[in-house]
């Protein structure tokens, strides 16, 4: 188990309440197609959940098996600093037959940003915080996307909603002993 605190990054791309009890951290890769199978099943757990789950979205591109996943993960991290990281987020998922460029810089000009600022040098500039996922990812022992961690237990298996809410279920189960046993009122 690793401290959910450990794996969140200050400035973190969170979808959902940020002071929910239970986080959910993905280490994902935007031409991944399990990633792009997994991203509605994880939205909608949070937006499900009634404040009780934020998602946590970390780069891992995994840029040896696919060409586009690092200048997608570096777009999407100047969406972001134009505060639109999600919706960039939800786009490249929805189109990841379109990652280059012309692409990148289209989905971008979609959101109102100006497309030559999601590609290219402009990008570069977010090529830390890329690195920076990707090097925690890599600590982690994560080899593939999406690799999960559910309040810093790592999910197995594929990503279902029902596998999922079964792993939230268990972290919400697990914080309420740990604050019952805080209080005295534990076993």
């Amino acid at each position: 188990m690793t401290a959910p605190a450990d794996i969140v990054p200050p400035n973190a791309h969170v979808f959902g309440a940020p002071d929910a009890p239970v986080t959910i951290v993905e280490f994902g890769d935007f031409e991944c197609p399990y990633c792009h199978d997994a991203a509605p099943v994880l939205r909608t757990v949070v937006e499900e959940s009634d404040g009780q789950v934020r998602l946590v979205f970390r780069h891992f591109p995994l840029f040896e098996v696919h060409p586009y996943a690092l200048t997608a993960a570096l777009a999407a991290e100047a969406a972001g600093a134009q505060g639109r990281f999600w919706e960039m987020h939800d786009l490249l998922f929805a189109h990841q037959d379109r990652l280059d460029d012309v692409g990148l810089a289209h989905w971008a000009q979609k959101l109102g940003l100006d497309g030559a600022s999601v590609v290219g040098d402009a990008a570069q500039q977010h090529g830390d915080a890329v690195e920076r996922d990707y090097l925690a990812g890599t600590a982690l022992g994560v080899r593939g996307t999406p690799t999960l961690y559910v309040e810093g237990v790592r999910y197995r298996g594929r990503v279902t909603e029902d596998g999922v809410r079964a792993a939230v279920a268990a972290a919400l189960a697990d914080a309420g002993r740990a604050a019952g046993t805080a209080t005295g009122q534990g076993a």
